[in-house]
């Protein structure tokens, strides 16, 4: 199960419906071994596409280095799916290369009648991909 913060929740949101129609991405990270997302890092979209992202490596070399700085880890990788629903593509499956991340999709498309975003977690493992619940909470 992911729990997150209602301001991390609505940050990467606002992410997504800022960066429609290209896809947003980003990462939220957490102290290394805790499971809990707390610095929102929004990320440049190097591919500025609606149907595709990828993170610039120069930046994502910079991120890395300034995560391991600070002993974090990358424990929320998100992006948006801006015409379908917020559910992995093969692309994005064979992308996740984090195996103790929550993968979060957001769907800035209204796929579903319930709204014009969707907002879902999933597991990513070896291929394998299990959605997981997403707790929304005040602050931790």
């Amino acid at each position: 199960m992911l729990t997150i913060t209602q301001a991390l929740h609505d940050q990467i949101v606002a992410h997504a419906r800022k960066d429609h129609p290209d896809e947003a991405c980003g990462v939220v990270a957490g102290p290394a071994g805790s499971d809990r997302p707390e610095r929102f890092i929004p990320m440049l979209n190097a591919a500025m596409s609606p149907t595709f992202y990828e993170f610039d490596s120069g930046d994502l070399l910079k991120l890395y280095r300034d995560m391991d700085d600070r002993d974090e880890e990358p424990v929320v990788v998100y992006h948006s799916h801006t015409a379908t629903e917020a559910y992995p593509s093969r692309t994005d499956i064979t992308y996740a290369n984090e195996p103790g991340a929550h993968y979060v999709l957001v769907s800035t498309a209204d796929t579903d009648g319930l709204g014009d975003f969707q907002f879902r977690s999933f597991r990513i493992v070896d291929g394998e991909v299990s959605e997981e619940e997403v707790r929304i909470v005040g602050a931790y």
